[in-house]
């Protein structure tokens, strides 16, 4: 790929400006200040982005990647809706440079009702098999139908129909992220969430439940869910993203926030998935929704989030890519230790509210990152699913072309005064949509 680094520096780079900065007079509009990491902007950088689906006047959304043993093909699922709608199949074979078309799926794939979610597990014969899940909009403790689970066993070409799994309780964003085990082959941990009640002082309130789940034989059978933390009135954890530390004996968990109360969340395990520390604030940088991280060949660590800042936080100021698909650059330290990080990268200006961003990450043997997601990309439009092709060198030299200048505000525009879509109430954006 000719990448033009010399000439799409000045478009593509972007930072949080000091609140004393000169900008410059071609700056776009007004963005406000949270942290001091730049952001490299890849929103106008037209020839990364690849569109994988696009149909006019359909919601097509939170779509989850595989990247095959070959290094080259990549499975992507995704629901025709908000998280509930039939689960669309399209493969590239040609690490993300062109996709198929629609692929067959078993009818039960229709009936799915939370976001799709695909896994590759071997078992401890050695036997490869790929996993899709789909989960239960709304799902708690007393939800009937229960999480369900297809499989296929020649690399996607076909795969079972929807079973549920017993034993499990109805969730959201099933399984949200799969991490192996070190406790044997074939040994696996996933995590969810589902809707709960609970009680204090001052009576009832509505929370959130995270769950973890195992499997000992590649993930045919799963365990009762373990609830790791049973959710407060202000303190609602979902959606978890998994990354093992560099000397593999620590497990992190980042988790959205979604009362919008306090940042984003992060607990540890030392005991592959037993226990569990007390949550912790992760820094502003790395505050947002479904945390998706991917190891660097360096040891740093990509993570992709949609920019969501907790807006019931007293004195909270604004992200200038909220609402956006954005990604974090830094390591495992800065995990551990609470850090910023090094730089964020916006990958595309969402252009309604905050409904974007279950974004997915694959890195292709020659180092080229293919992620990808949903989003309103196009002004009045609904959201299609999009991916961004590039290496990380790329945005690396950026940052370093620019270290200790002032750069251009980044334009956000989040569809101010026209209908937006809250991802927090997908039951209303459905109605919205006209779905059932």
């Amino acid at each position: 790929m000719n990448l033009h680094l010399s000439s799409l520096a000045a478009l593509l780079l972007a930072s949080y400006l000091p609140a004393q900065a000169t900008v410059p007079a071609h700056s776009p509009s007004t963005a406000f200040i949270r942290s001091g990491l730049p952001i490299v902007d890849l929103d106008q950088w037209t020839e990364a982005q690849v569109v994988v689906d696009k149909e006019k006047g359909k919601y097509l959304g939170h779509p989850t990647t595989l990247l095959l043993k070959d290094g080259k093909t990549i499975l992507c699922v995704y629901p025709k809706g908000h998280g509930s709608g039939e689960i669309i199949l399209k493969k590239s074979t040609d690490g993300g440079k062109t996709w198929s078309e629609r692929l067959p799926v078993p009818e039960s794939w229709k009936t799915s009702r939370e976001v799709p979610t695909l896994y590759e597990t071997e078992d401890s014969r050695g036997k490869r098999r790929i996993l899709l899940f789909s989960g239960i909009q709304g799902g708690n403790r007393n939800t009937a139908p229960r999480n369900r689970m297809a499989v296929s066993e020649d690399n996607g070409t076909t795969w079972s129909e929807l079973t549920p799994i017993p034993n499990q309780v109805g969730g959201i964003v099933v399984m949200s992220d799969l991490i192996p085990l070190k406790t044997g082959k074939g040994h696996y941990m996933a995590s969810y969430h589902a809707n709960a009640r609970g009680k204090d002082g001052h009576g009832e309130f509505h929370t959130i439940e995270q769950y973890v789940t195992f499997t000992e034989d590649g993930g045919l059978t799963w365990t009762s869910p373990q609830v790791i933390f049973p959710g407060t009135r202000d303190m609602h954890l979902c959606e978890g993203g998994f990354v093992r530390s560099p000397d593999g004996k620590t497990i992190a968990l980042l988790l959205r926030e979604n009362s919008r109360h306090h940042n984003s969340q992060i607990m540890f395990s030392e005991d592959e998935g037993k226990t569990w520390t007390p949550p912790k604030e992760l820094p502003a940088a790395l505050c947002g929704d479904r945390h998706q991280i991917l190891p660097l060949p360096d040891g740093r660590l990509l993570v992709q989030f949609r920019d969501a800042p907790p807006t019931r936080k007293k004195g909270q100021a604004a992200s200038p890519t909220e609402g956006d698909w954005v990604a974090w650059i830094g390591r495992w330290e800065d995990l551990k230790n609470g850090t910023e990080g090094s730089y964020k990268i916006r990958f595309k200006d969402n252009r309604n509210g905050w409904d974007c961003a279950y974004p997915a990450a694959e890195l292709l043997p020659d180092h080229t990152l293919v992620c990808t997601t949903y989003g309103h990309f196009d002004k009045g439009e609904l959201p299609y699913i999009l991916s961004v092709r590039f290496k990380i060198s790329d945005t690396d030299k950026m940052v370093k072309q620019y270290a200790g200048n002032n750069h251009p505000k980044i334009k956000n525009d989040t569809g101010a005064g026209e209908t937006v879509f809250d991802p927090n109430e997908p039951d209303s954006v459905n109605r919205l949509l006209k779905r059932p």
